[in-house]
């Protein structure tokens, strides 16, 4: 075959033009529900359940969000989520100086609990599970967010949601991070503890590839960095003398939707299974802490602002992508957002999106449609394979470059991908 006719994914993985029995790994006699949960972390997956429909939102005044997450659960969305503007992200109030601007410009601003309040006003907080986008901070808006549920009489123990809480993504990423890396791991490590006693049903941290994916990395460079960072954190968490049994089954991941559907199934799949095995690694027993939950946001970099109404098109691949992954909660992108925040016609047309790869689409009737595939098999074991070296590959970079201190990733990011690149690129067989 040619150079010109060759193919592959963004992560360097060769696509072979026919797929055979004689590419398919050893394992096909998973099953879902079980070790290591390559084919889903449930047994019966959507039939038991469908998974979870968020729509991102926040803007402009604690008011206008809340009409907002009104409109959304009249629609039928199944969970809240959340977006703050920056100088809630980074610990300044809306009449600081340094918030000129930027108030309520990406996200809602929340200054207090008073502004709680208004955000969820008329919303039972025991009824709703709740993401908050949040991560330097996630420790006051969460400490808002239960004082709001004592308030409202709401039995702690049965408020469910997620904190994103992932501070390693932000010096890698995003920047949205305020204390240095010892004292950020020191307050994610309390509330895991807290949260283990007081709210057990809250998902204490959301890994995030999303960012890392948003950054420029490929797939397998997303897993790559994510699962690092999990790993970063179960160990911090262990060293502080915490159960890794406990604190294990409330760690939950946020993953990106991109464009090339199998390679994102395969990305989801081989994800899970490498999850299963860190965990396993690290001393878990049982089998709920070595799952890979994950929240999936459909690509926001792959969204044009010319011909926007196509973008609709590209939700729909991806939330493909993410349910046939086995996600257990996903938010679609709405069409004009790469030229401000959603309208209501598009939030609108982005939930239906779910709700028509639902229960039109057959793709959650039964657990994980594409196993057996000759193409997706043979992907999600090279993408698992090429994930595993590079992983390696980082720990060694970390040992002799500014890349780590005790696993946190401190260089730029773009630097760090543009080498990876090249390491990926030497993998190809």
């Amino acid at each position: 075959m040619s150079e010109e006719s060759k193919k592959s994914t963004d992560s360097g993985i060769e696509i072979k033009q026919v797929y055979t029995q004689q590419h398919l790994p050893g394992n096909l006699d998973e099953k879902p529900g079980v070790y290591p949960f390559s084919r889903g972390v449930q047994p019966d997956m959507y039939r038991g359940k469908l998974w979870t429909m968020r729509q991102y939102a926040g803007f402009s005044t604690a008011e206008e969000s809340n009409k907002r997450y009104h409109y959304l659960l009249s629609q039928g969305v199944s969970g809240l989520s959340v977006a703050f503007d920056l100088p809630t992200q980074i610990g300044y109030d809306s009449d600081h100086p340094l918030s000129e601007g930027e108030v309520g410009k990406v996200g809602v601003a929340v200054d207090s609990i008073e502004d709680m309040q208004i955000l969820f006003n008329g919303i039972k907080l025991e009824e709703v599970s709740t993401s908050m986008t949040i991560n330097a901070t996630g420790y006051i808006l969460l400490a808002l967010y239960v004082a709001l549920a004592k308030q409202q009489g709401a039995d702690l123990k049965k408020i469910s949601g997620t904190i994103q809480n992932d501070i390693l993504k932000e010096y890698a990423a995003r920047g949205t991070y305020i204390y240095p890396p010892k004292p950020s791991m020191r307050i994610i490590t309390d509330i895991f503890e807290w949260c283990s006693k007081e709210v057990p049903k809250w998902n204490t941290i959301s890994i995030s590839g999303y960012h890392i994916r948003e950054a420029g990395s490929t797939a397998v460079q997303e897993i790559a960095f994510t699962l690092s960072n999990g790993k970063a954190y179960v160990k911090a968490a262990q060293e502080k003398g915490l159960d890794i049994n406990v604190f294990g089954k409330r760690l939950s991941f946020f993953f990106n939707a991109h464009n090339n559907l199998f390679e994102e199934v395969a990305k989801f799949r081989a994800a899970r299974k490498m999850w299963a095995k860190i965990m396993k690694d690290l001393g878990t027993t049982d089998p709920k802490a070595m799952m890979l939950r994950f929240h999936t946001q459909t690509g926001g970099s792959t969204l044009t602002a010319q011909q926007p109404l196509n973008n609709i098109s590209r939700v729909t691949i991806q939330t493909m992508a993410a349910v046939l992954g086995g996600t257990q909660s996903l938010h679609t992108n709405g069409y004009d957002e790469a030229l401000s925040l959603p309208t209501e016609e598009a939030a609108r047309i982005a939930l239906r999106t779910q709700q028509i790869v639902a229960y039109e689409s057959g793709a959650a009737d039964t657990v994980d449609p594409l196993a057996g595939s000759y193409f997706v098999e043979a992907m999600t074991q090279e993408v698992e394979e090429y994930a595993w070296k590079l992983m390696e590959k980082l720990m060694q970079w970390a040992e002799v470059l500014p890349l780590s201190n005790k696993g946190l990733f401190k260089m730029k990011l773009p630097a760090v991908l543009m080498s990876t690149s090249v390491t990926l690129r030497t993998m190809r067989r």
